[in-house]
């Protein structure tokens, strides 16, 4: 008998109504995430990426302004019809979030260390020493001299740096599931591939699962275990990460590994998919 799931999501939809209007940004999404295994979503901006991984712990607008269906469990237990209370526990403990734009995230009226301090009292109140332990993520993600930087305002620091601090935010309350929503977006090359290494790294040290939610596909070949593609809210094609990167089944995924830049390739025009082409197989 195989062992169940730490994620298991099945038939996941995301609607949003206003008035008479209704607007479907995800359908149909199903998956599963094993303990330390990574899994990629890619689609460009638009495709449902993010609503369908802030659905998971239903950081949304509740209804009737969002309607979510289908089901998220977390290691057997409902998240979708969780209490409320019990889903706060849940959100940034179990399952940890860092969005692309750090800047917006981090609170400029507080220290990076206040921030990160207030996280680890929240979720893990057996924690005496707060202190102590905002070094010690800091220290985990490689910033230098933490204790300098705990003391600094997000304003003080560069984009990988606050990037970094998001991390160390998110690692300090122990999540099993790091939800990464392009976390290397606006950050010059060589912090991406800092950022990614940093992910990587402590994905191996710490057995934590991660969902990357990217647009780029050049990002996950050394990183993901498996991927899957969202186009117009569906998923259209997933496999093992080496599977669709070498053979591809629908039109969008090979417009997006077309995309991908390759030394001594001339630049040509971007595929254009025919609005008419449907989201099936």
């Amino acid at each position: 008998m195989s062992a169940e799931p730490l994620l298991k999501v099945q038939d996941l939809s995301v609607t949003f109504r206003n008035g008479d209007r209704e607007t479907v940004a995800a359908q149909g999404v199903s998956y599963e995430l094993a303990a330390g295994e990574v899994l990629a979503v890619v689609g460009e901006s638009g495709s449902g990426k993010s609503v369908t991984a802030l659905a998971l712990t239903r950081l949304l607008p509740p209804a009737p302004g969002c309607v979510l269906g289908g089901s998220v469990r977390l290691q057997g237990v409902e998240l979708l019809t969780l209490p409320e209370n019990q889903l706060a526990k849940v959100r940034g403990g179990s399952i940890a979030y860092i969005f692309q734009e750090p800047g917006s995230s981090l609170n400029p009226v507080y220290t990076i260390g206040f921030q990160i301090g207030e996280a680890i009292s929240l979720h893990r109140p057996e924690i005496k020493d707060v202190r102590a332990e905002v070094i010690r993520a800091l220290t985990e993600v490689h910033i230098n001299d933490p204790a300098r930087v705990a003391e600094q305002y997000p304003h003080e620091l560069s984009g990988g740096m606050q990037q970094r601090a998001m991390i160390a935010m998110a690692l300090a309350c122990d999540p099993k599931i790091l939800v990464a929503d392009e976390p290397t977006t606006a950050l010059d090359v060589t912090i991406q591939k800092e950022i990614m290494d940093l992910l990587a790294r402590l994905r191996r040290e710490r057995g934590m699962s991660i969902i990357l939610i990217t647009h780029n596909f050049g990002i996950i070949a050394n990183f993901a275990d498996k991927v899957q593609v969202m186009w117009k809210g569906h998923i259209v094609e997933s496999g093992p990460v080496a599977q669709v990167m070498s053979t591809q089944t629908h039109p969008y995924t090979k417009a997006l590994i077309a995309c991908i830049p390759r030394l001594g390739q001339r630049r040509r025009r971007l595929t254009t998919l025919s609005e008419e082409l449907t989201v099936s197989r």
